[in-house]
């Protein structure tokens, strides 16, 4: 008879079940157990999924018992760190939760952090910028360090320190038959490449060390326009970015917002041209970029100001509870006056109800580009605009017609896309169908081989859809 740990006396009707749960110091949830329905519930609540059981491990040891343990019992295996992202529902998988392996230490001295694969932005950040560094972290704090990284990762320093893969020193990652590795660029070289933008497709990460960046004050916020001069705004943006420095990483926004009491009255129901960014270097120099807009109009509202690093999720100001959520994206090669039109025509709520809350452009190049192709996963660096389109979707009519509409849309903006997408903001179908465009045609070739060396059998199949090849 097996051993039980310490501290821990289940009771399940299924011995199977049992029998990991005496191996593992974490948690073990099964269909039958409280807190099941909680458990299986990711971020995004349009995605509703029913795997056979849950385990929450508490260490590296854990996820390789739980990994061995699937393939005994011929189980694929679906991971999640803090929800969001999820690809695939895990139906009938082993789901594997690593929300409390979220421990963060931070070296001063070398500029990194090692970060557990639980961990959420925010908990880096509050390690980091204490000692004046910063890590690239998204719009959110709220988001999962791991998931966000293995897809490539933009943020708001995206243009000077490049994406969020990039500054990953190494990984620590299980395998699909349960074996521990260390993934960097001397050590299993290749899977180090694959990782930094793969998804999550090639092993379980345990724990990564990434590299810290000295930003401790920015000058960040938003500019709010009236939606009639969105044209204006658009063509000026366009304009503006085209000899923006690299310290300056910004997006311009139509932004419906929602008729609901969590809005402040004044945005309620109202449709805005809005100009967004980040400027890390001199507040000066980012004061001055700004004052072109001012110059040019005074906005309806100016929230462009000096402030710690810490604060920068007050740029996006991105929604932290729990939704159904429609998202798509596309890279744009050119913002021609066509595109322009066609993304007034589609997206602010001025001709009667739009479906969609925002379409934002996020101008993209400077480190991103730079970077050698060989050098990780990652694709589509030398696209220079990132559209993306989000809207709450409560049903599946609902979501149904979002994919319509910005199908539509996509399709008229065919001659100004360059055929890429960022795997990080698609969901639904979209997400796994349209893998192949997030990656250079030989870049995605060479995934597919790595994931016939580290994973044949397809077992982790819950993240990016890279079927093996041999």
């Amino acid at each position: 008879m097996e051993a039980t740990r310490p501290g821990l006396a289940p009771a399940f009707a299924d011995p199977k079940w049992a029998r990991l749960q005496s191996r593992i110091q974490g948690r073990l949830i099964t269909r039958k157990d409280a807190g099941y329905d909680e458990a299986r519930t990711g971020w995004d609540l349009a995605i509703q999924q029913w795997p056979a059981a849950i385990v929450l491990p508490r260490d590296a040891g854990d996820v390789m018992e739980a990994v061995a343990f699937a393939k005994a019992e011929g189980l694929a295996v679906a991971v999640q760190s803090t929800g969001h992202g999820v690809v695939r529902p895990a139906n009938d998988r082993l789901l594997i939760i690593t929300s409390e392996m979220n421990e963060v230490r931070v070296d001063a001295a070398s500029q990194t952090a090692w970060i557990g694969a639980g961990a959420k932005w925010g908990m880096v950040l509050d390690k980091a910028q204490p000692l004046g560094l910063a890590p690239l972290l998204g719009s959110s704090p709220d988001v999962g360090v791991v998931g966000y990284t293995l897809g490539g990762g933009y943020g708001w320093l995206g243009r000077k320190y490049g994406m969020s893969a990039d500054s990953v020193r190494f990984f620590e990652v299980v395998t699909a038959d349960g074996q521990m590795l260390r993934a960097s660029a001397a050590e299993n070289s290749d899977l180090f490449w694959g990782l930094r933008g793969g998804g999550g497709s090639l092993g379980i990460i345990t724990g990564m060390e990434i590299q810290l960046y000295p930003v401790s004050t920015v000058y960040g916020g938003n500019l709010f326009y009236p939606i009639e001069v969105a044209r204006e705004v658009l063509q000026r943006y366009r304009d503006w970015i085209a000899s923006a420095p690299e310290e300056l990483t910004s997006s311009v926004v139509l932004m419906n917002f929602p008729p609901i009491p969590k809005v402040p009255e004044f945005f309620r129901g109202q449709s805005f041209a809005m100009v967004r960014g980040c400027y890390c270097g001199p507040v000066e120099q980012g004061e001055a970029l700004v004052q072109s807009w001012r110059a040019w109009r005074a906005p309806l509202v100016d929230g462009f100001k000096v402030m710690p690093f810490s604060d920068v999720a007050t740029i996006s100001n991105d929604p932290v509870d729990p939704s159904p959520v429609f998202s798509t994206a596309a890279w744009l090669r050119e913002l021609s006056d066509e595109a322009i039109d066609l993304l007034i025509q589609h997206v602010p709520a001025t001709n009667g109800p739009s479906p969609l809350i925002f379409a934002e452009l996020r101008h993209a190049g400077g480190a991103v580009s730079r970077v050698q192709a060989n050098s990780g996963a990652y694709g589509n660096r030398e696209a220079p605009l990132l559209l993306h389109l989000l809207s709450m979707a409560p049903t599946q009519e609902a979501f149904r017609h979002l994919q319509q509409y910005t199908g539509d849309l996509k399709q008229a903006l065919q001659p100004y896309l360059t055929g890429g997408v960022y795997l990080n903001f698609l969901n639904g179908e979209e997400s796994r169908q349209r893998v192949a465009d997030g990656y250079a045609p030989e870049g995605f070739q060479r995934l597919k081989r790595l994931k016939a060396a580290y994973d044949p059998e397809n077992r982790l199949q819950h993240g990016f859809d890279i079927g093996p090849r041999p």
